[in-house]
């Protein structure tokens, strides 16, 4: 007999362009969710601006089982806002994510929602022991990228974790109350404090269909989290900045004492020229486009736009 847990539990799934695997994962998640007791729960599927008939599957499923509501955007907003409509619209007592992929496991929800309730855990993520179906210069990249924004972040960040995680109300309103738009919310959340465990899992190959991920979003999802979660790359430019004065004062020094006390050593050309330009001008630009990426960041947020447009609702 299964265990009764005595709370509602909410399922964020963003979506986007997913017919070929939607379905399946409605019935995965809907037949986990009634493996085990609860007080209720409800399936919030995002829809973000899909072209397919993802959205056309949602609302069939959507006539047949009143657990599941839908949230459709007027256009593709991105993958985070997509969870952070979910997540401002949840109405449980917890709300795990999970990407519509079924990469991530929805028969672990159990275990986590009990982790929660047994260690008092206000967070539960998933971390990855082993990654099925990807290169190996996916694995390689991923291993670094979590890595390198861990050591960068002024936070610490737990490593080889995505958005798939449970988290508790206390959470959910800290998280409603951020007013940033472009969030890195595995960040955020890791940010926020209050207790935080790992779930052990193995991810598995995507269903079907193709990632939402490519390498360019990968590297804009990189910058976003990098230039959110840490002021050290000013910190970088600031210290190269310094590192070339210093390189440029010494550089000015030994011509200067050359002129003076060993004019027959030097050598007239170009070479000592260009390559005093070359350095200097990389690191100006380097700092010039670290700053530019701060301030393009502040511009979005000063614009105070909607990270997201609702186009409809269903079963809310």
């Amino acid at each position: 007999m299964s265990e009764h847990y005595n709370l509602t539990v909410s399922i964020i799934i963003p979506c986007f362009n997913e017919e070929q695997v939607i379905m399946y994962t409605y019935e995965r998640v809907s037949k986990t969710m009634q493996s085990f007791g609860h007080k209720g729960y409800e399936i919030i599927f995002i829809n973000d601006g899909s072209r397919d008939r993802t959205l056309s599957i949602l609302k069939e499923i959507a006539q047949k089982d009143a657990n599941v509501k839908i949230i459709g955007f007027s256009r593709n907003f991105g993958h985070q806002p997509a969870v952070t409509a979910g997540i401002q619209a949840c109405t449980g007592d917890v709300a795990i994510i999970i990407d519509a992929d079924l990469q991530d496991p929805p028969e672990l929800f159990p275990d986590m929602v009990k982790m929660h309730l047994e260690q008092n855990a206000n967070v539960v993520y998933g971390m990855r022991e082993k990654r099925k179906g990807e290169t190996f210069f996916k694995k390689i990249t991923a291993r670094m990228f979590y890595r390198t924004i861990n050591f960068l972040s002024d936070t610490p960040l737990p490593v080889d974790t995505g958005d798939f995680r449970l988290i508790d109300r206390h959470v959910i309103e800290a998280f409603k109350a951020f007013p940033e738009k472009n969030k890195y919310i595995r960040g955020l959340i890791s940010w926020i404090g209050f207790k935080q465990v790992p779930i052990m899992y193995v991810r598995e190959e995507r269903f079907a269909g193709e990632t939402k991920y490519p390498l360019s979003k990968m590297l804009k999802f990189a910058s976003t989290s990098l230039l959110y979660f840490s002021k050290k790359p000013l910190k970088l430019a600031l210290g190269l900045g310094s590192l070339s004065l210093i390189v440029g004062l010494a550089l000015g020094i030994w011509v200067l004492t050359g002129l003076i006390f060993r004019p027959e050593t030097l050598v007239p050309g170009w070479a000592s020229t260009v390559i005093a330009v070359i350095f200097f001008g990389g690191v100006q630009l380097l700092t010039i486009g670290v700053l530019g990426e701060y301030l393009g960041n502040m511009f979005e947020e000063i614009k105070n736009r909607p990270e997201y447009i609702i186009y409809e609702k269903v079963n809310f």
